[in-house]
C-alpha cells in the first residue's frame, strides 16, 4: 500500500507541487527535483529496488538513484519538488488507472512511497532504432498518486477500444497499459524531407488514456539552439 499524501498545485507556467506528510510518510523523487523541505524531513537515497535497479536505470540513461523524503518528525511535514521546464504538472492517482501507468523517462517528477518506479521498454525493435524519445519509458506501478511533468500544455486523450491517434513521439506523456503503442515510418520522401515532424510518429491504440505535452523538450532544446547566435571565429 502507498502511502497517502495530501498536496497542493502551485503556479501556472512554472509549477511546482507541494507535498504534505503525516509523520511516517514518505515520497520518492528523481535525484535533483526536490526545491524546499521542512523540519523533519529526511533524505534517503536509494536505487529505487536493488543494485540491479541501479545499474538498469543507469544504462537506460536515467540517474542510478532514487531520493525518498520521508517526514520522520511530529505534526505535518512538507517537501516540494519543481517542474524542470515551462509547463504543467499532472496529478495521477494510479488505483484509479488500474494501479499502473507507462510515462515518459523525463515525464516522472515525483511519486508517493510505496509506488514502485520501474524501466519498461518498447515492444518494438524498430522503436529502439529510430524513436528516439518513445524507446525508455517509465512504469510506475500501486495504488497512490503519482506527479507527471508535461512542456507547454498537457491535453488527455480518452481512446475508445480501436481508436487510433498519430502523435509526435515527443509529446507523449504518459498512458495507461491498455494502449497499444508503436513507432511507424511516415512515409514519403517529401514528407521525411520537408515535413518538419521527423520520419516516425507514434501511433496509439485504444482502449485506454494517454495524456500528451503541446512542448516536448526536445522540441524546446532545439529552438532555443538554432536561436544561439554562431561562433563566428571557428573555422
Amino acid at each position: 500500500m502507498a502511502d497517502v499524501i495530501d498536496y497542493a498545485i502551485h503556479g501556472e507556467e512554472m509549477q511546482l507541487v507541494e507535498i504534505e506528510l503525516d509523520p511516517g510518510e514518505g515520497v520518492r523523487a528523481e535525484a535533483g527535483a526536490m526545491m524546499y523541505m521542512g523540519d523533519g524531513i529526511a533524505m534517503q537515497t536509494g536505487t529505487g529496488g536493488g543494485l540491479f535497479s541501479g545499474f538498469k536505470r543507469m544504462l537506460t540513461g536515467e540517474g542510478f538513484f532514487i531520493t525518498s523524503f520521508v517526514h520522520e518528525g511530529s505534526g505535518k511535514g512538507h517537501v516540494a519538488f519543481a517542474a524542470p521546464y515551462p509547463g504543467k504538472i499532472v496529478a495521477l492517482d494510479l488505483a484509479e488507472h488500474g494501479g499502473e501507468i507507462i510515462c515518459q523517462k523525463d515525464a516522472f517528477l515525483c511519486a508517493a512511497a510505496g509506488i514502485d518506479i520501474d524501466i519498461a521498454f518498447s515492444k518494438k525493435l524498430g522503436a529502439g532504432l529510430f524513436g528516439g524519445e518513445g524507446f525508455i519509458l517509465q512504469r510506475l506501478s500501486g495504488d497512490g498518486m503519482a506527479f507527471m511533468h508535461a512542456g507547454g500544455t498537457i491535453i488527455r486523450k480518452d481512446l475508445q477500444p480501436g481508436q487510433t491517434l498519430r502523435v509526435d513521439t515527443g509529446a507523449l506523456v504518459a498512458m495507461t497499459p491498455s494502449i497499444d503503442y508503436s513507432i511507424k515510418f511516415v512515409g514519403g520522401f517529401t514528407n521525411a524531407l520537408f515535413g518538419g515532424e521527423g520520419l516516425f510518429v507514434t501511433t496509439l491504440k485504444g482502449p485506454g488514456t494517454v495524456w500528451l505535452q503541446s512542448l516536448p523538450f526536445s522540441r524546446l532544446a532545439d529552438r532555443i539552439a538554432a536561436a544561439l547566435p554562431q561562433d563566428r571565429n571557428k573555422g
